[in-house]
Parts: structure tokens; C-alpha cells; sequence
């Protein structure tokens, strides 16, 4: 993919010229063959941060296997923020002391039939002030790809930087540019590498995320540890489920389930059902090694993550509210249909589906996918009782599992 950037000043005004040659739409044609339903895995941050090390990588790739969850899907181990050491005279980026066998690590990883993602930016350094790729684009690409990873995390930090000053329109240009100018340089290697933009949703970036090679994007701030925050991200994707399908996804950040603050069962199995009903990637990051079963239960239920991988791609949406209930759907490929209802009070309340809101009329065979059992026949008048900030999600039409 090649293309020609142009920059030039008029008046003080910043001017962003991008001209394609030819070879853009093949390469953005190959990077579509990548991520065709939402990528599964584990990052380090929301549990070891820039601390992380390659001990802490290689239990996690361990725990994937021990705990099934590689078996249910979960596939990339993704070293996050942390891993960094310097430059050589060559320009070469070398991992930090704590990673000197970053080869002999990746390769462990593959040994477990998973696949290993790592973390850089666009500017100079990193969130967390660690070697970023800004002009070494290029040779970091080649060395991720001699490595063998499979998965960039590309995260915007330092470079809002060169943002400062310019106009909406000019800062997304900029962004484009930057991040094009990383997915060019990874498709140069002939290595697919899953490319994760995280720029947090700045510049309605569902909107062009495709076009400069994303796979998926980061559509908010980080997520926290906490159930407010957990609402905000997914209430953040409403209206956004025509940007997302098979090979580009948007992306409310990595789940909290197991991290303290996010390790209440029901808000865990809450996290859980939104992600799924959202497509989103589904990217652990709980310390694996420590899981307790109800984390991993929830982590591993297969009928519930088949609703995040389900091939239609069709990303899901609220479509009604009463208070503090909410219903949630998201049509499947078999002709059924994914149903959340959600209760955001810290009591038990009884609810109703909203047939006229679903698309549903008269009666329609219903399983509890939490429960993993079919309920029989349900109706417009069918009571759920729906835990305190918890969840009851349902599949609703002639189901596979019958």
C-alpha cells in the first residue's frame, strides 16, 4: 500500500495532502481477510500495567490453556505498554531487561497454539513514557514481523503532541496519516498482523478507521475497574453498529471481569453480555493465573461468547428503556435473536420483553444462555426476575442448541 504525503504551510494553516498510488486497495483488500469476527485474547495493562514481565506473559499463555479458555476462543496474548527498551545505532528498537528473549517468548506463546500481540505509538513515547515508533515506523514493523507477532496495539499517547494547534479537520488528518503510515509498513513486511487502533474514539474515528487499515478502534477512554465506567463504554457504541462487521470492529476497550471492583458475579456476567451483544472484541485482562471459577465461567460460557463471534457480524443496540431496565438485542445468522435484559439498581427487579421493540410477535422458544437451559415457550408476558446491576440474556427464535 503506497502512498505519497504531502505537506506543505499556507498562511500558517497546516495542509494534509494525501495521494494514493495503486496498490491501496489490494492491500486494503488482504488486511480484510484478518480479524472476520472479533479478535479473543488477554492484554497485560488493566492488571499489570507497564510492570509486566515476560514470566507474567508466559503464566498468562499457560493459564489461556489450563483454564479452556484458549479452547473457547480466547487466541492472542498481548503484551501491552512496558516492554520497551531502547534504540541501536541501527535504529533498532530492543526490548527492555525484562523481555531479553522476546523471540524465545513469542515462540513459547506459539508453542500453546496462540498468537502474540504487542503494543506500540505513533509518537516518540509511549503512555507510559517508553520508546514509541514515531519515525522508525518502518524497522519497528520488520522486527515485529521477524519476532512473529500477529497483533499491533497502536495507542495515540505522546503523539497528540503535534496535534496542538491545528483544526479538527487537520488533526484527523494527521491521525490518519499516522496510523496509514503504520499499517503500510505492516502489510511491507507480508506478516498479517492484526492492526488495533487505540486513539479513543477522537475524530469519530468508526468513520475512517477501516480506510486506514484498523481491524478494530478504540471508541472511548480507557474502561475502569468499576460498573459506571463499564456503562459509559457501552453506552458509547450506540449508533455506531454500521461501521462494524467482519474484519473491522469497534472496540469499548478491554473487559474488567476479575479485576477488583469488577469481580461481583452478576456485574461480571453483566460486562460480559454487553460485550457480547456489542461484537467487541473480547480481550481479557485479569490476572489468568489467580481466576476464581465463577470468573472463569463467565469468561469461558460458550453459548454467550457465540453471541460476540457470531458470523453475521452484526453489532447489537438498545432498543428500549424503562428506568433503570434496559433491553438490548442483536440479530444472529441462524434467524434468531440475542436479548439482554439489564438492570442497572442495586435490588432484583422484575421485567417484561418489549415484543413490539424486538421485532417478535406471539410466542418464540427462548433459552437462558447464562443458565445454558431452554426456558420453553416465551411471550410479551413472560416475567424475568433480573439480578441487581445484573443480567438475564436470552436467545429468542428456533435456536441452534435445539
Amino acid at each position: 500500500m503506497n502512498h505519497q504525503m504531502i505537506l506543505s504551510r499556507a498562511g500558517g494553516v497546516l495542509l494534509l495532502v494525501l495521494l494514493a498510488l495503486p496498490g491501496l486497495a489490494v492491500a486494503a483488500a488482504g488486511q480484510d481477510t484478518l480479524a472476520q469476527t472479533p479478535p479473543m485474547g488477554w492484554n497485560s495493562w488493566n492488571h499489570f500495567g507497564d510492570h509486566v514481565t515476560a514470566a507474567d506473559v508466559r503464566r498468562a499463555a499457560d493459564a489461556l490453556v489450563a483454564s479452556g479458555m484458549a479452547a473457547a476462543g480466547y487466541r492472542y496474548v498481548i503484551i501491552d505498554d512496558g516492554w520497551q527498551g531502547k534504540r541501536d545505532a541501527n535504529g533498532v528498537l530492543h526490548p527492555n531487561a525484562s523481555f531479553h528473549d522476546m523471540r524465545g517468548l513469542i515462540a513459547y506463546v506459539h508453542s500453546k497454539g496462540l498468537k502474540f500481540g504487542i503494543y506500540s505509538s505513533p509518537g516518540k513515547t509511549t503512555c507510559a513514557g517508553h520508546t514509541g515508533s514515531a519515525g522508525h515506523e518502518a524497522e519497528d514493523a520488520r522486527e515485529f514481523a521477524n519476532w512473529g507477532v500477529d497483533y499491533l496495539k497502536y495507542d495515540l499517547c505522546s503523539f497528540t503532541q503535534r496535534l496542538a494547534g491545528h483544526s479538527l479537520s487537520e488533526q484527523v488528518a494527521l491521525m490518519k496519516a499516522a496510523y496509514e503510515q503504520m499499517h503500510r509498513a505492516l502489510v511491507a513486511t507480508g506478516r498479517p498482523i492484526v492492526f488495533s487502533l487505540c486513539e479513543y474514539g477522537w475524530g469519530k474515528v468508526w468513520e475512517w478507521g477501516a480506510g486506514v487499515g484498523g481491524n478494530l478502534w478504540r471508541t472511548t477512554d480507557d474502561i475502569r475497574p468499576d460498573y459506571e465506567s463499564m456503562w459509559f463504554n457501552a453506552d458509547s457504541e450506540q449508533g455506531l453498529a454500521r461501521w462494524a462487521g467482519p474484519g473491522h470492529w469497534n472496540d469499548p476497550d478491554m473487559l474488567e471481569i476479575g479485576n477488583r471492583g469488577m469481580d461481583a458475579p452478576d456485574m461480571e456476567r453483566s460486562e460480559m453480555s454487553l460485550w457480547a451483544l456489542l461484537a467487541a472484541p473480547l480481550i481479557a485482562g485479569n490476572d489468568l493465573a489467580k481466576m476464581d471459577a465463577i470468573t472463569r465461567d463467565v469468561l469461558t460460557n460458550r453459548e454467550v461468547i457465540a453471541v460476540d463471534q457470531d458470523p453475521l457480524g452484526t453489532q447489537g443496540h438498545r432498543v428500549a428503556q424503562q428506568g433503570p431496565l434496559q433491553l438490548w438485542m442483536k440479530p444472529l445468522a441462524d434467524g434468531t435473536v440475542a436479548v439482554g435484559l439489564f438492570n442497572t439498581l442495586g435490588r432484583p427487579l422484575d421485567a417484561t420483553l418489549d415484543f413490539e421493540a424486538l421485532g417478535l410477535h406471539g410466542t418464540v422458544a427462548g433459552r437462558d444462555l447464562w443458565r445454558r437451559q431452554d426456558i420453553g415457550p416465551v411471550t410479551s408476558k413472560r416475567v424475568f426476575e433480573v439480578p441487581a446491576t445484573g443480567v438475564v440474556l436470552l436467545e429468542l427464535g428456533t435456536s441452534k442448541h435445539r
